[in-house]
């Protein structure tokens, strides 16, 4: 193919070519002729003014200089034209030339005006020794002129109350006498109050006990509630035992644990007994376990069927 015949276009073609160039040629002069009128961000009026005005603030918080902001003065005598001159004073009503004749510093002054003006009251010298900046000396000294009108005590002072004496109304107990019984496994905590040495915190921990056993079937039972007074124990009589037995080849092991001569380590080898050998026929069956020694199977055996 020729160079020639490559670059040669027909009419149509050369006419959309030619509207192409003359588009470009467009926008580069708007991008020319926009782009060199707008090198800088136009503000408006408001905009600028607003700047303006936050300079100038600006500029003038810079140069006021610092101020302090006044307090609150309250009129009393100047320290340095009064003499130190012990008098007796009351801190109630004792004005400023007369503190400050004491020795005490104006802001001291101040202080005590405040305290009196925010409704306070020196009832008693030692009142004024709480007084801020008063030393241990200063306070000593100042005390034997400190007088306080009687019109600033309380008004309790007047009357020399007595505290009410109460009679009390709730009568102990009456006591059994020595040859009297109770017996332990029916009794309630009013019954069980009536034996002596046995208050409401015993007959409350006996009928507890009792509930968990399932009765007592020896009065030496009792000693097993912490610092139960033994010379108790003869005032007590199991007529008959009556007592609430565990079926030992059905009970859950919950209803195995719960009861005090149990608990859960002899309950869990109970149930892993029945699981593996079958029913107990004694609680022998058990002596070859560390938990079942003689002593607890002797208390246990009264408590259990088979």
């Amino acid at each position: 193919m020729k160079l020639k015949e490559f670059f040669y276009f027909t009419k149509s073609d050369r006419q959309v070519l030619l509207i192409v160039f003359l588009l470009l040629a467009l926008a580069l002069f708007f991008f020319w002729f926009l782009g060199n009128n707008n090198t800088h961000t136009s503000l408006s009026e408001a905009d600028s003014l607003a700047i303006t005005r936050q300079m100038e603030q600006r500029q003038q918080w810079q140069r006021r200089p610092y101020r302090r902001y006044q307090q609150r003065h309250y009129q009393y005598a100047q320290q340095s034209k009064v003499e130190k001159h012990l008098v007796a004073f009351d801190p109630n009503t004792a004005d400023s030339s007369v503190l400050l004749g004491l020795g005490l510093q104006e802001w001291q002054v101040a202080n005590i005006y405040k305290y009196r003006a925010a409704g306070g009251v020196y009832r008693r010298p030692q009142d004024f020794a709480r007084l801020y900046g008063l030393t241990r000396k200063q306070y000593k000294e100042l005390e034997p002129y400190i007088h306080i009108s009687e019109d600033y005590l309380a008004a309790s002072t007047m009357y020399n109350y007595e505290p009410a004496v109460e009679r009390d109304t709730i009568k102990s107990p009456v006591k059994i006498k020595p040859l009297e019984r109770v017996a332990v496994n029916a009794a309630d905590t009013n019954m069980l109050k009536k034996v002596p040495g046995i208050g409401s915190h015993f007959a409350r921990k006996i009928v507890q006990y009792r509930q968990r056993l399932g009765g007592f079937y020896d009065i030496h039972q009792l000693l097993e509630i912490e610092d139960f007074p033994e010379s108790s124990l003869t005032y007590f009589v199991i007529p008959n035992e009556n007592l609430r037995k565990i079926h030992i080849n059905t009970a859950t092991l919950n209803e195995l644990k719960k009861h005090p001569y149990v608990g859960y380590f002899r309950a869990r080898a109970i149930v892993d007994y029945r699981r593996l050998k079958g029913p107990l026929k004694s609680l022998q069956d058990l002596k070859l376990l560390k938990d079942f020694t003689p002593q607890a199977i002797k208390r246990l055996e009264p408590y259990v069927v088979y």
